[in-house]
């Protein structure tokens, strides 16, 4: 964060691994990709979706539902009711994790062969291609 300057995080905005917001306006269940850049005073309209690696240049405005992607960051199209919905249950499971760690967090011997019983997430979550084929 740049000095004197504040963040604001509005309600279900989602913040990447990696990401780096210096000082701006994230919009409601927004998505801000990994490794983005976000500069001073830039606002991110509400559920937008900045794409991963993307740099927004100090002051930039994405508007409402906008897809921006690249360096400078640049709006390419709008967010669909799909990829909307796609993202706001990526969100939920993110902000599931910490109550099931909580929950499920235990001491554990090392396994010495993969159990028969191990449940694997396949097909649990899509990723944006998979999931606007279903």
């Amino acid at each position: 964060m740049f000095p004197g300057k504040s963040i604001t995080l509005k309600e279900g905005s989602h913040i990447g691994h990696g990401a780096i917001v210096h000082g701006a306006d994230i919009g409601r269940n927004s998505l801000i990709g990994m490794n983005t850049v976000i500069m001073e005073d830039a606002d991110i309209g509400d559920e937008s979706i900045v794409g991963a690696m993307a740099f927004v240049k100090e002051g930039q405005k994405i508007p409402n539902r906008s897809i921006a992607v690249g360096n400078p960051a640049k709006v390419i199209k709008q967010v669909s009711d799909e990829m909307l919905k796609w993202k706001t249950m990526g969100t939920r499971l993110y902000q599931q994790l910490p109550a099931d760690c909580f929950e499920s967090l235990r001491e554990v011997e090392p396994l010495r062969e993969v159990p028969e019983d191990l449940k694997i997430q396949e097909g649990y979550y899509e990723t944006l291609k998979g999931f606007m084929k279903a």
